[in-house]
């Protein structure tokens, strides 16, 4: 037997919404997070056969986001590269995609990842219809991403639909998100490690931007209601909008022997589900649920479990449903604090699954997302034990 394992995952520290990363655009955030990660390992970028992003915000990017970063990180021209973009899913996608491209025979060594620049999501303007002086223009932010693609309405909606059909109170999401800022906070140290630097304007980046380590429970319970006046969801309780990178290197385990490469982890399963996108956030569960089923376990087998926090709201009913226990659940927090860069967070989730294990010395995990547009994924992994 030979499987495909992880070399490596790493992340970018996630900065705030026009914040530490908002002059560099996703192209140059992934580059330089892959030149390093492929450095850090003694890899050269003229082996890797595909590079494989997730990427959500593409309008004004150019052409083909993933192959700017292999060629900018000074990758091979006959290599390939893909951009994927299933929104929140996007960076898990391209993992299953990387593993998808080895078992075929297309690729030897794949870097799958994802990368996300929020703050230079750009407005833009129709080409068609009445030529105006000053026309109307669009927001991509919202329009590309936040925004239900079938009702138009906010994301956050959906997060209200959940929270009512699946009894979330206002004070459970306050608490749960509450929760999440103190399990970050207290895991920086843990988190470091999982974290490459990024340069910019000559200072190196490696801080988490959107925790926040003093925020008391009566101030998120103070916080209005963002998308519905008598409902329970607030900017406190659900993922803010940031910028971000996650990548990680696959490769077959002979072919890393051959290399004289360690590896940490391998990926065990995958499934994906759809549902009713007015109901996106709950679909981890049915993720999960079809997990167990495929590869005939239960919540049991599985060490440590992440589950993104788009929600608050979501991520209570989902836990909950499944009957997760909290001390098994985004022990080091998840989005609501971390922060939620569309295109990356997927990738992010493996990579803080692995770290996670390694420093708990645990041995398996499950990570699942919820994807707007009523999707989900679950994917398992399993830590390298020689290591």
């Amino acid at each position: 037997m030979d499987p495909i394992v992880i070399i490596d995952a790493k992340r970018t520290a996630i900065g705030k919404f026009r914040g530490q990363f908002a002059d560099l655009t996703a192209v140059q955030l992934g580059t330089q997070l892959v030149s390093k990660l492929l450095k850090k390992n003694h890899l050269d970028p003229k082996l890797v056969d595909q590079f494989i992003f997730g990427n959500v915000y593409q309008t004004g990017m150019g052409q083909n986001t993933a192959r700017q970063i292999e060629l900018n990180a000074g990758g091979r021209v006959d290599a390939t590269a893909m951009t994927i973009n299933q929104v929140c899913g996007s960076g898990m996608k391209a993992i299953y995609e990387g593993i998808s491209a080895i078992t075929m025979g297309n690729a030897d060594i794949v870097v799958s990842g994802g990368v996300e620049s929020m703050s230079n999501a750009p407005f833009y303007a129709p080409r068609t219809g009445k030529m105006e002086v000053s026309p109307k223009l669009s927001d991509a932010l919202f329009n590309d991403g936040l925004n239900d693609a079938f009702s138009h309405l906010p994301m956050g909606l959906t997060a209200e639909n959940v929270a009512k059909k699946f009894h979330i109170t206002r004070e459970q999401q306050d608490e749960f998100a509450f929760q999440s800022h103190q399990k970050a906070h207290k895991a920086e140290d843990k988190l470091a490690r999982e974290i490459i630097p990024i340069e910019v304007n000559g200072e190196e980046i490696t801080t988490d931007q959107s925790i926040r380590p003093t925020t008391t429970l009566e101030q998120m319970g103070n916080l209005r209601t963002v998308f519905d006046k008598k409902g329970t969801v607030t900017a406190g309780n659900s993922s803010p909008i940031n910028d971000g990178a996650a990548a990680l290197i696959l490769m077959r385990a002979s072919r890393a022997k051959e290399l004289g490469l360690d590896y940490v982890a391998q990926i065990t399963g995958y499934t994906e589900v759809g549902i009713d996108p007015n109901y996106m956030g709950y679909a981890p569960y049915y993720a999960i649920k079809k997990y167990f089923k495929r590869y005939q376990t239960d919540l049991a087998d599985y060490d440590l479990f992440e589950v993104n926090e788009a929600f608050a709201a979501q991520a209570v009913a989902v836990g909950r449903d499944l009957e997760i226990p909290n001390d098994k659940l985004n022990i080091y927090g998840g989005a609501i604090a971390l922060g939620h860069p569309l295109g990356a967070t997927g990738t992010r989730m493996i990579a803080t699954l692995i770290n996670s294990l390694q420093q708990e010395n645990k041995t398996t995990g499950l990570a699942s997302l919820c994807i707007g547009g009523g999707m989900g994924m679950a994917m398992g992994v399993e830590l390298n034990e020689n290591l």
